[in-house]
């Protein structure tokens, strides 16, 4: 009987807006489609799955466009809101949880060189190139808090590219350089956009740009002080409780919704949740995981990786529908040349380029100043792939966009218009050409020798995505393995020709003394009839990543 009801309720009296339905289930099937085609490109050396799901979410645009009637190709509205809540928290999430941590933190110096200061640099040269170049294009009325706005937006690297165009397994060295950076940037970007929005430009002064500075260093350490906060207390926490002995779902859910809270907690307490959430994933990684059933450890792994990779796929076909959108194209085409906006675009993808250059080769320069050895210099070809690798802009600098020259996601001002229809322009350009691009140029630049070399010395264990593989080896194995018949250097040595390992080596015994016993992880939890356990505890000693 109740059966009966429901169905005659569900054909009867429709409860839903079935426009939303349309819109989400529209977007289920083509992310299907994304993952099929995805499959079968996966052996080209020129496509990854962003740039197919943008093209899938350009053609899919272009359908809905005809069938319109040419009046939209959209099915749901840009919203930034969507992009910084939804989307972004499970993807750098996920690139917090699977980096490999000892390649990351032996180049931290140089990704904060390259996150904080380089986008400083590339900031100041397309906000003075924008004033230079684009107020003499005469698109209409911006301030000069427009083009600093302009110089922000367009400081943000697509971190989310990155993740398909680079190999963490084959360039480990790379890539912790370009995505770390780019989380960092991104960060950066973020709070150089909202301190433009909220800054007294009649008013400056030195005393505002050192606290300006200051700030920015406050937020950096809040945000990352933060996440990490975060990533111990869910370690103490499954470690104390041990959830595992009556349910692996509680486990799993505390995990994720830890790391999603720490990113709520960062917006709300007006701090970087990009930052937060990426190292609440590395410390939850380095002890959480390990405090967890073996079971809830292969969950959590594919789970993360899963809604990291949806995530993305959504991400991508939504940018790739809303480029489409004929309000703004209409406006910009009733009042501006082809030229005109053509000029733009091509300006702006020239300003990207020089503030991509102006930092990366002379701080690669600085970096290399502090390296003892060859190895760990950065060679000029790496240079040449690291600011090439960074010239892609993506979503975030779309959402900056829409923030700035939109009111929920609609504008009816010509100058709004183009700016919004440049950055589009902009960031399809370099997705798709600069991003079909990067794997041939490190083939190229990097030979299959090289990079098989450098996975070997420079890497950690595989990829987390087969991390039952480091299980196996033994640490002193896998040192024999690496340098057969070298002879290892006294501490002195070491510590003159490669500072890092040495500090790694007193981070590891201070994690070992103080940190583990508390916070659990990998080798330290006591075993408990029900708990989680480390079945594999001598073989783990030596292979932490």
């Amino acid at each position: 009987m109740e059966l009966g009801l429901g169905m005659g309720m569900g054909l009867g009296d429709p409860p839903a807006d079935y426009g939303s339905i349309a819109a989400v289930g529209l977007f289920v099937a083509l992310i299907c489609v994304c993952i099929v085609v995805g499959h079968l490109l996966e052996e080209s050396r020129w496509m990854n799955e962003s740039i197919t799901a943008l093209i899938i979410g350009l053609g899919t645009g272009g359908v809905i466009l005809m069938v319109s009637s040419w009046k939209h190709s959209r099915i749901l509205v840009f919203s930034e809101d969507l992009f910084f809540i939804y989307l972004l928290p499970p993807i750098i999430f996920n690139a917090g949880f699977q980096v490999k941590k000892k390649q990351f933190f032996r180049n931290f110096m140089t990704i904060t060189l390259f996150g904080a200061i380089g986008t400083l640099i590339s900031f100041s040269v397309i906000s003075l190139g924008s004033l230079g170049l684009i107020s003499r294009l005469n698109i209409g009325s911006l301030d000069l808090g427009d083009y600093l706005a302009l110089g922000a937006i367009f400081s943000a690297t697509d971190s989310v590219c990155t993740l398909q165009v680079l190999n963490q397994d084959e360039t480990p060295f790379l890539y912790s350089l370009v995505f770390g950076e780019g989380v960092v940037n991104d960060a950066t970007s973020v709070v150089l956009f909202n301190a433009m929005q909220n800054f007294d430009l009649a008013n400056f002064s030195s005393v505002k740009f050192l606290q300006f500075i200051g700030n920015f260093l406050y937020l950096f350490a809040t945000s990352t002080f933060l996440g990490v906060a975060a990533g111990l207390l869910s370690a103490y926490i499954i470690k104390k409780l041990y959830f595992g002995r009556h349910s692996t779902d509680r486990e799993v859910s505390i995990m994720m919704l830890m790391a999603y809270l720490s990113y709520m907690l960062a917006e709300l307490l007006d701090l970087s949740g990009i930052l937060t959430v990426f190292f609440c994933g590395i410390v939850m990684s380095h002890y959480t995981w390990h405090n967890v059933t073996e079971s809830s450890r292969v969950t959590t792994k594919h789970a993360f990786a899963t809604l990291s990779f949806i995530a993305e796929t959504f991400l991508f076909l939504y940018v790739g529908m809303d480029a489409l959108d004929m309000e703004k194209w209409k406006i910009v085409g009733e009042t501006y040349s082809p030229m005109k906006s053509i000029a733009l675009s091509a300006t702006i993808l020239f300003l990207v380029l020089v503030a991509r250059a102006a930092f990366v080769f002379p701080l690669s320069f600085l970096a290399n100043l502090t390296k003892k050895t060859e190895e760990g210099k950065i060679s000029i070809k790496q240079q040449v792939i690291i600011w090439w690798a960074g010239l892609m802009r993506g979503a975030v600098s779309i959402a900056l966009a829409y923030n700035k020259f939109t009111r929920s996601g609609h504008t009816q001002l010509p100058s709004n218009a183009i700016m919004i229809t440049s950055t589009i322009t902009v960031v399809l350009f370099s997705t798709m050409v600069f991003g079909l691009l990067t794997k041939p140029l490190i083939r190229l630049l990097v030979p299959a020798r090289h990079l098989n070399r450098e996975s070997s010395a420079l890497s950690d264990p595989p990829s987390p995505k087969s991390f039952l593989d480091p299980l196996i080896l033994n640490g002193s194995d896998a040192d024999l393995e690496i340098g057969v018949g070298i002879r290892r250097p006294t501490s002195l040595r070491l510590l003159l020709a490669s500072p890092t390992r040495s500090v790694h080596h007193y981070w590891r015994k201070f994690d070992n003394a103080f940190m583990r016993p508390v916070f659990g992880g990998r080798g330290f939890v006591p075993f408990v009839p029900g708990s989680p356990t480390e079945r594999s505890v001598p073989l783990l000693q030596g292979n932490e990543n």
